[in-house]
């Protein structure tokens, strides 16, 4: 059988039930590397951001970066993590070409932070407990770029190149315990715990976070066992996901993978995969390492790490407000209900609606202009919310045009079209582009005995008492007035002109 069989989702769980398991790396925004002076810069050109630690020439000793102890603390902290009192970096031995010392300083035994947990909630609201095992410190690889190969892979490379840029620089890598109940759940799951801790690391300030830069990497571990089963089964380990969508779709395609591989009576192998985004399918990548393979030892040129109490204590007071505890107290505060928090949390317009509401604007109204009118228009250009252009300044100062009765709602979206436009401010749009309401009663009267004249069986209707047909003249008001008429004054004046009262 080939291994890219898969069996169908549904079926995976009538015999078996995942078990999943998570390493996040996450690249720390310190100035300079963990162990070294060299710059810790993104997007610079290769090997130009390292130096002889860095490239481990002989004779150099390493010094820890304080700054990154401090943030790795915070990470574990923001885990609901004990702290360790002490620890110490371990010799991690592997070859391989972005690793030039032939060894990754790392954390074996004694992990900076352990014992922790993330209490993980769906998009329907059921929450899950993860365990945390441990988020220990370590240093990144360099990066190597294939070349000559049609899929970027080392398959079928003419050659490789290698950039030390990121050799060096500070991660904090996070492993979770054992994750069992999840069911078909599973890969839902995993992209919200993905998703959590990214929020995590960018509210403490320790992380830009940008996965699609690498700035979070996920490792995602899958294994099945039989339902009912204790022991766990052989499992596979997916590297370096790096997109919330990936994520999940890497840990739905090995669930199927492997129920198949068992159905067919074969055995899982141990080993890692790659995860392909275009056809959303994994390949073998190597067997898989267990910890007594890299040879772990007490890394000898670096000295224990002591975090006292008072310095824990010191960086736990410097701490924002949990995003979960955020998001409960800007629901309260805003009086949405279950369904429209959810909608903005998932729309990525959540921070702006803060922004907005603290610049005038009242949460209904916030909500409803960055959900009506931005976030259609930003997937549309497939860039987020708060990277199209539109400010919350902005929606400040159209909603007040609307509400002053400059303009309606059907010009408000021209205004923001001509912002995107680069036109200018609202004010300066309206005017350019004549868009003010017609509040003048004389020409809205005109209107109205025109669209009267051509709809007398309407006219009737609403002196019968059926007032809701009036929406048939007002249409016909505003499409003469090209949709500058007040359409609240207009229909008083409709009402007014029949004798009727609304």
């Amino acid at each position: 059988m080939s291994v890219d069989e898969i069996l169908d989702y549904d079926s995976a769980f009538e015999k078996y039930e995942p078990v999943l398991g998570f390493e996040v790396h996450v690249e720390l925004n310190t100035k300079t590397k963990m162990f070294s002076s060299a710059p810790n810069a993104f997007g610079d050109d290769p090997n130009t951001n390292v130096n002889e630690v860095d490239l481990g020439l002989p004779g150099v000793l390493p010094v820890v970066n304080k700054a990154a102890v401090e943030s790795s603390i915070k990470i574990g902290l923001a885990l609901n993590c004990q702290i360790a009192e002490t620890c110490r970096f371990a010799r991690k031995n592997y070859f391989y070409p972005d690793t030039p010392k032939n060894f990754q300083t790392s954390q074996y035994d004694e992990p900076i932070a352990f014992d922790g947990h993330l209490d993980i909630e769906l998009e329907d609201g059921e929450v899950f407990r993860v365990e945390i095992e441990r988020a220990h410190m370590e240093e990144d690889a360099g990066k190597l770029t294939h070349m000559g190969g049609a899929a970027g892979r080392i398959q079928g490379a003419d050659y490789s190149l290698v950039d030390y840029n990121r050799a060096g620089v500070p991660l904090v890598e996070i492993v979770t315990k054992p994750i069992v109940g999840a069911g078909k759940r599973a890969p839902e799951l995993a992209k919200a715990y993905v998703a959590a801790v990214r929020e995590i690391v960018k509210n403490l300030g320790v992380s830009d976070a940008r996965m699609e830069r690498g700035n979070v990497r996920c490792d995602a571990n899958v294994s099945l066992k039989p339902i009912g089963q204790e022991k766990f089964g052989t499992r596979s380990e997916t590297k370096n996901v790096n997109s919330l969508r990936a994520v999940e779709h890497a840990v739905r395609f090995e669930i199927q993978r492997h129920a198949a591989v068992l159905e067919a009576g074969e055995k899982v192998v141990q080993e890692t995969r790659h995860w392909h985004e275009d056809t959303r399918t994994t390949t073998s990548g190597r067997p898989k390492s267990d910890a007594d393979d890299y040879r772990y030892f007490p890394e000898p040129d670096l000295v224990p790490v002591v975090a006292s109490r008072e310095w824990v204590e010191e960086l736990r007071a410097t701490l924002p407000e949990p995003p979960a505890e955020r998001r409960k107290r800007l629901k309260a505060a805003w009086a949405y209900s279950d369904l429209e928090f959810r909608d903005v949390v998932n729309a990525g317009v959540m921070d702006l609606i803060e922004e907005t509401v603290a610049a005038g604007l009242k949460p209904a109204a916030a909500r409803k202009w960055w959900m009506g009118e931005v976030v259609g228009r930003a997937k549309a250009a497939e860039v987020e919310p708060g990277e199209l252009g539109i400010t919350p300044a902005v929606l400040v100062e159209v909603a007040a045009l609307v509400d002053g009765g400059k303009i309606n709602n059907k010009m408000a979206s021209q205004v923001l079209d001509g912002v995107l436009a680069g036109e200018g401010t609202p004010e300066e749009i309206v005017a350019a582009r004549g868009l003010a309401v017609v509040s003048d009663d004389g020409p809205l009267l005109e209107a109205i005995d025109a669209a009267l004249a051509a709809q007398p069986d309407v006219a009737e209707k609403i002196r019968g008492g059926k007032v809701q047909a009036i929406g048939a003249i007002v249409g016909g008001v505003m499409k003469a007035t090209r949709g500058q008429a007040d359409a609240g004054r207009v229909r008083e004046l409709i009402l007014e002109k029949l004798g009727v009262e609304g």
